[in-house]
This record gives structure tokens, sequence and C-alpha cells, in this order.
């Protein structure tokens, strides 16, 4: 599936998983199981997750941390695969 085919399905996407004060480290574990479950997961950063840092930076590093694939970012909202 390409990445414009899993942009086409995340857009009808509700958000499951939000970021905020805690960070991403609070998030982890239920995005992994999340990710398990389905194929998408629709990610909104919080004003107080970013911090200084910007929804690519949080969405590209907690991918990383899930072992998933960033689709895209726009806005405060992140789609994993």
């Amino acid at each position: 599936m390409t990445d414009e085919d899993l942009r086409k399905q995340a857009h009808d996407l509700d958000v499951t998983v939000w970021v905020g004060k805690s960070g991403i480290d609070a998030v982890t574990d239920e995005l992994a199981d999340q990710l398990a479950d389905r194929e998408l997961v629709k990610v909104k950063f919080l004003r107080a997750a970013r911090g200084g840092t910007t929804t690519d930076e949080l969405a590209e590093e907690l991918a990383e941390r899930v072992d998933s694939d960033l689709v895209e970012t726009r806005g405060n909202t992140a789609v994993l695969h």
C-alpha cells in the first residue's frame, strides 16, 4: 500500500492517542497496542506536549519508539502505520 493510499484511509480516522504535557513516554505503550490492533493510528499533539519542538520532530521520535512508519503530519496531528 502506498503512502497516498494510507493518507486517504487516515482522512476519516478519529484521533485515538493524545500526547499531552506528560510527553510521548506516556503514550508509547498505548500506541504500540493500537498499532498491533489496526493498520493506522492518528495521534494528536497538544500544545503542552510540543514545548520547544515541532509536531514533525515529536511524531518522528514517537514512530521510532514504537517501530512504525510516519505516514504524514498535518497541523498538530500525525498518522502512524
